[in-house]
């Protein structure tokens, strides 16, 4: 690698650390190009848009630099997994890596808060989506976990979907956040956290569908139909 290479690498890296911290602290859209620049040293304000280009290219490159590590540790669970019919067992596959790998930052870490202000903008949430839904890991587990789940009406199904999306995005964040503010956190441990997220998440997809006032169609066990799940993959993957 030719020095200019090296430098040219060095100053990449130097913006990405430091538009992901100011992002998480600040949101996407209060923080300049121009703030990230200065913040990363960069003698020259279009150093980002020179790297980049637009902020949704950042975000992509900021989700790629922590989604390959995730992938890996992701795929050893999987491995680990496969074979099982326990929706708890894929349910950790989901949680875990993502998990592990905050654990293994250290503290402060920012990825997190990241993410949750990336998540609540419609435009910038589907680079994050696209980048950090694309391991095929991950499309192997949901399919094994759309496997073991008891059968749910479609719309019931998406809709946990989603509710399991917010919980793992918002509760990482929230404990990222209180690590960073030297503040007390429910779970003393990441694995601990993890664990919490599992159970909740677990419960949530197991849980009776209320079909009309005062009452209740408990979940009827597990759906074996390759086309419904073909259906639930092909709406979800709509849906992001």
């Amino acid at each position: 690698m030719s020095a200019r290479t090296h430098r040219a690498e060095d100053t990449r890296e130097a913006i990405l650390v430091t538009a992901e911290r100011l992002f998480a602290e600040h949101g996407v859209y209060t923080v300049s190009n121009r703030q990230i620049s200065e913040a990363a040293g960069q003698g020259n304000n279009t150093a980002v848009g020179y790297h980049f280009g637009g902020k949704s290219d950042l975000v992509r490159a900021i989700v790629r630099r922590h989604s390959v590590p995730i992938e890996r540790r992701r795929a050893e669970r999987v491995a680990e997994a496969d074979g099982s019919t326990e929706v708890r067992d894929w349910v950790a596959c989901l949680v875990h890596p993502v998990v592990d790998h905050l654990a293994a930052l250290g503290v402060p870490t920012w990825f997190a808060r990241f993410g949750a202000q990336v998540m609540s903008d419609p435009t910038l949430r589907t680079a994050m989506s696209e980048e950090a839904m694309s391991g095929p890991s991950l499309t192997y587990l949901l399919d094994r976990l759309n496997q073991c789940l008891p059968e749910l009406p479609l719309d019931v199904h998406l809709e946990r979907g989603v509710m399991a999306r917010h919980l793992i995005v918002h509760m990482c964040a929230e404990r990222e956040r209180a690590l960073a503010d030297g503040t007390l956190t429910p779970r003393a441990s990441w694995q601990e956290a993890a664990n919490g997220l599992v159970d909740g998440i677990t419960g949530l997809w197991v849980a009776p569908v209320t079909t009309h006032t005062g009452g209740h169609d408990r979940p009827r066990g597990a759906s074996r139909d390759p086309g419904h799940t073909d259906h639930i993959r092909d709406t979800e993957e709509r849906a992001r």
